[in-house]
């Protein structure tokens, strides 16, 4: 019998596992189906599940009246950042890029996070914050400065730098929780963020359908499936089941998954070969990840 002691980092370093495929499912996903529709079905279907989840476990919406129109400011923001934002520049960054590349950029999560909250939210940073801060960077100039990118094209640096907008969107969603007065519960969270996600792709999705038509490939509508089953539903439950049974710190910890099974996953399934500059960018990554949990 595995102890709650154990357990909960267990549960969560799987989490982190699943949300580090998604940097592979958005490779395959991106060679066929538009990004801004791909986010609008992989709501879509993600939505139904969370709507279950909520009424099994009774859990409510909440209204309007108690989070106030600026706390609805907010969760449209993290709708637009996190839901919308984060998938399509991801999809469209690892389709210019590489999975493996992708995977790298990916573990710069805290550090952007930790600038945003300096920057933003006037929070003072400690030493170790700036040391996971310079690793951080120096992992993503090993990828983008490798030896061979003089052969490369520009796209792969464009690809890379929508990868790291991706986080940034990610770093924007994870910080709005900071502005709401009344913070919702875990799973009316996700719920709100899924709703919010199909809507606010809906509309472009629709407008870019003309410009760029997807091919609704069976690769391409499983990849949306996936995504919306494993890591957007199943990664919340493996993720707050963990984090109710263990520690922030240990909890944060376990977020240095989400870099290696990404790496990992695109040599595995897309047959990408790992760089040693990758490989360098990784360590340095997984390093910072390891300081800006430490702070937690």
């Amino acid at each position: 019998m595995i102890s709650d002691s154990l357990k909960g980092p267990l549960l969560c370093s799987a989490a982190m596992v699943t949300v580090g495929s998604t940097v592979v499912v958005s490779k395959i996903i991106g060679a066929d189906m538009e990004p801004f529709l791909a986010t609008a079905l992989r709501h879509a279907a993600a939505l139904p599940f969370f709507l279950l989840l909520m009424h099994y476990t009774g859990t409510r919406l909440p209204r309007l009246s108690s989070i106030g129109w600026p706390g609805a400011g907010v969760l449209a923001l993290q709708a637009a950042a996190g839901s919308v934002g984060y998938t399509v520049l991801l999809i469209q960054g690892v389709s210019w890029s590489s999975a493996a590349d992708a995977a790298v950029v990916a573990g710069t999560l805290p550090a952007v996070s930790a600038v945003f909250s300096a920057l933003f939210l006037r929070e003072r940073m400690r030493l170790r914050v700036v040391a996971s801060i310079a690793l951080a960077t120096l992992g993503v100039m090993a990828v983008a400065l490798s030896p061979e990118a003089a052969a490369q094209t520009p796209t792969r640096l464009a690809g890379i730098a929508l990868v790291l907008a991706a986080i940034a969107c990610e770093a924007v969603f994870i910080l709005g929780n900071k502005r709401l007065a009344q913070p919702l519960p875990a799973l009316a969270m996700s719920t709100v963020m899924s709703a919010g996600g199909l809507l606010l792709a809906a509309l472009p999705a629709w407008w870019m359908s003309a410009g760029s038509p997807s091919r609704l490939t069976g690769a391409a509508v499983l990849g949306v499936l996936y995504y919306a089953w494993v890591p957007t539903v199943l990664g919340f439950w493996l993720w707050y089941a963990g984090s109710a049974r263990t520690t922030g710190a240990r909890a944060a910890l376990a977020t240095v998954w989400l870099p290696i099974a990404a790496l990992l996953l695109s040599a595995l399934v897309l047959g990408e070969a790992i760089r040693p500059w990758q490989w360098l960018g990784l360590g340095c990554v997984v390093v910072a990840m390891v300081l800006a949990a430490g702070e937690g």
